[in-house]
């Protein structure tokens, strides 16, 4: 697929990697879209970068619906969509602190299952529909991570990495006879604000496990939504860039 004149949709795409990706895609002449939940991130995006986006929940059902009806009505089906949308909220699954036991909070788990579980998919399912309906032969591109693998004080983040993962693979194999690629992508650890909220030494203690020794950056990522985009035999694998880390 050429970059010029197509339609991408970009989940949690006003900061971090979907800032990037957006960014770097509108300079080789797509037309990026964005959502956040913050109208101040994306006012900031289109103000810098002439780039538009809007609010939606990406875990709401309804929300994500409308979203989908407003856009294609406005401009036509999207040729990729990006799902970058993540949150963290990390701990043990039982911590025992003298004689004090606390469990792995439930609100927690389901946060971040609302995001980054249930976020993918609907979006995803949105696409698909609305590619097939309107017969653009398109791309979803699904964010995973290392943390797929299983990390340390990341039941739920883990969890949904891992299922992103087989969705990945579940969609390419449904979506092909519509002519629908889609991939994933899993980053190590890159430098962006959620990498930044790490304690300095425990940031330390990540990057002498990490063979090419230092952090990816933002652009390193996006050259790889790039490279699914336009390579059209690209389909139903994850494609992991994490400077050869593995947890």
């Amino acid at each position: 697929m050429e970059f010029s004149g197509k339609k991408i949709i970009i989940t949690g795409g006003a900061r971090g990697l979907g800032k990037q990706y957006a960014v770097d895609l509108k300079k080789l002449g797509a037309e990026p879209y964005v959502l956040n939940l913050h109208q101040e991130h994306i006012d900031n995006l289109t103000r810098e970068f002439g780039i538009p986006g809007s609010i939606v929940n990406v875990g709401n059902e309804k929300d994500v619906e409308s979203f989908f009806e407003t856009y294609v009505s406005k401009y036509g089906a999207p040729d990729v969509v990006i799902n970058n949308a993540g949150i963290t909220a990390d701990a043990l699954l039982v911590k025992k602190k003298g004689d004090e036991i606390t469990k792995f909070s439930f609100a927690n788990w389901q946060k971040v299952i609302d995001v980054n579980l249930t976020g993918v998919f609907l979006f995803g399912r949105e696409a698909a529909y609305h590619m097939i309906k309107n017969g653009v032969k398109g791309v979803i591109i699904n964010i995973s991570s290392i943390s797929r693998a299983g990390n340390l004080g990341q039941t739920n983040y883990s969890a949904t990495k891992s299922a992103v993962d087989a969705m990945t693979v579940v969609w390419a194999k449904e979506l092909s006879k519509f002519g629908i690629r889609v991939g994933a992508i899993a980053p190590g650890y890159i430098n962006t604000e959620m990498c930044a909220m790490i304690r300095q030494e425990v940031l330390d203690k990540i990057r002498q496990n990490i063979p090419v020794g230092r952090l990816g950056e933002r652009e390193e990522i996006s050259r790889a939504v790039q490279f699914i985009i336009s390579c059209d035999f690209f389909t139903g694998r994850v494609l992991e860039v994490d400077g050869g880390m593995r947890i």
